[in-house]
């Protein structure tokens, strides 16, 4: 069974300054840390998973981004991942849901379908929640969202257990099949010594560039140590329908909101109390 992850590289936006955002709307990723999405990390988990009771399964990692998102796929591979590829070229800059389904989409064709393609329910710099069921449209593949847990599988189906707003539910489907996993998911495992000390020299080609000849040579040695890296060209992709040009989102308005303490407030547990809060922050405009 082949089994491609979705995963994203994202500014921390758990810490946010004022000047996280740029003029042109877009995130200033610059002064922020990078780090793995995290619900892209509970879809890892649900993939390695598979892993551990398919018999000659393979799980890979597909990211799009900057040369530097080649990290979450060395992360990923610490973690039980076979490999990965970075679809990375300035013609992917600025994408938007639909140019970054269609980028995914293009490539997912160009390395070969798979049985399973999972992806994390959204990033946290967007909250969208929109490109794992792009790329299943733009691929005509069923879809299953929210999943919480991969519950049965065989080379023909599937049951998954998905976390809806007033309960569960259990689905079967089909295979190949689109999932996104929810942050309520399980956690993914923490990085494996043995497969750090692997995987520590994984380069993508640009990476390879820059590197010693020792780690070169090395890298001749270990074809597993290869990161396949695709451009827009490599792939076909319609330059139409990358970044800038394929999104039709554009931004109006502005306005950054930075939170600083300036006085505290107690409240008992009180329904009314805690009403009387949410009406102050949506008239404030903090929320809502």
């Amino acid at each position: 069974m082949k089994i491609i992850v979705l995963a994203k590289q994202v500014p921390d936006t758990r810490n946010v300054g004022k000047d996280a955002m740029k003029a042109d709307g877009t995130v200033n990723r610059s002064v922020l840390p990078a780090i793995f999405n995290p619900e892209d990390l509970n879809a890892l988990e649900q993939a390695l998973r598979v892993k551990e009771t398919m018999p000659d399964t393979t799980v890979h990692i597909l990211t799009m981004g900057p040369p530097r998102a080649a990290d979450i796929i060395r992360e990923a591979m610490y973690r039980g991942a076979d490999g990965g590829y970075l679809l990375t070229d300035k013609a992917f800059a600025g994408a938007d849901t639909l140019a970054t389904s269609y980028a995914l989409a293009t490539a997912i064709r160009h390395i070969g379908l798979p049985d399973l393609i999972i992806s994390g329910r959204q990033a946290i710099d967007g909250d969208t929640a929109q490109v794992g069921p792009q790329v299943a449209e733009k691929l005509g593949l069923p879809q299953v969202t929210y999943a919480e847990d991969i519950l049965k599988i065989d080379a023909k189906s599937i049951e998954i257990k998905r976390r809806l707003e007033r309960g569960v539910e259990t689905v079967v489907a089909s295979m190949p099949l689109v999932v996104t996993i929810n942050g309520s998911s399980a956690p993914c495992r923490p990085r494996n010594a043995k497969l750090l000390q692997r995987y520590k020299y994984a380069r993508t080609a640009s990476e390879t560039k820059d590197t010693t000849e020792e780690i070169k040579a090395l890298l001749g040695q270990r074809p597993g140590l290869h990161i396949v890296e695709l451009g827009a060209a490599e792939v076909g992709a319609d330059l139409a329908q990358c970044g800038l040009s394929g999104s039709p989102t554009k931004v109006k308005h502005i306005e950054s909101v930075v939170f600083q303490a300036k006085e505290a407030k107690r409240m008992l547990p009180e329904d009314g109390e805690i009403e009387a809060l949410m009406q102050e922050l949506i008239a404030n405009h903090t929320i809502g």
